[in-house]
């Protein structure tokens, strides 16, 4: 019985090594698995990356022309509004002075709105 009983002993001993080479195997599998997931999809990445600068490139390179250009179009607009404006300037600039210096030299004293509303002012 002794025998029989260490021969039982024996074999799941043997049962659980292959149990634990069967569990270290998926365990390598698995890992290795991981390894090629991530590499494949650091390549798809990769290869995503490209395409995406390729058609950005493609798309920067046939927009360019139309910025250069629509710049050149508002530097000129800006520089003709600021030639009116100069112009502007120029021709009035005699006028406002002589106006500003009207104001302040030639007086015409005369009664307030208000004095005139009440009938002048009283005399004392």
């Amino acid at each position: 019985m002794a025998a029989q009983h260490s021969q039982g002993i024996q074999t799941l001993l043997e049962a659980e090594k292959e149990a634990a080479k069967i569990v270290q195997q998926a365990r390598q599998y698995r890992v290795q698995r991981l390894k090629d997931a991530r590499s494949e999809a650091s390549k798809e990445i990769e290869e995503y990356r490209r395409a995406k600068e390729t058609e950005f490139m493609a798309f920067a390179a046939s927009h360019d022309g139309n910025i250069f250009n629509a710049q050149a179009a508002v530097d000129r607009e800006t520089d003709l509004k600021l030639q009116a404006i100069t112009d502007a300037f120029e021709a009035n600039k005699g006028a406002v002075v002589t106006k500003l210096l009207d104001r302040v030299v030639l007086i015409k004293p005369e009664l307030h709105r208000n004095l005139k509303k009440l009938g002048g002012p009283e005399v004392q």
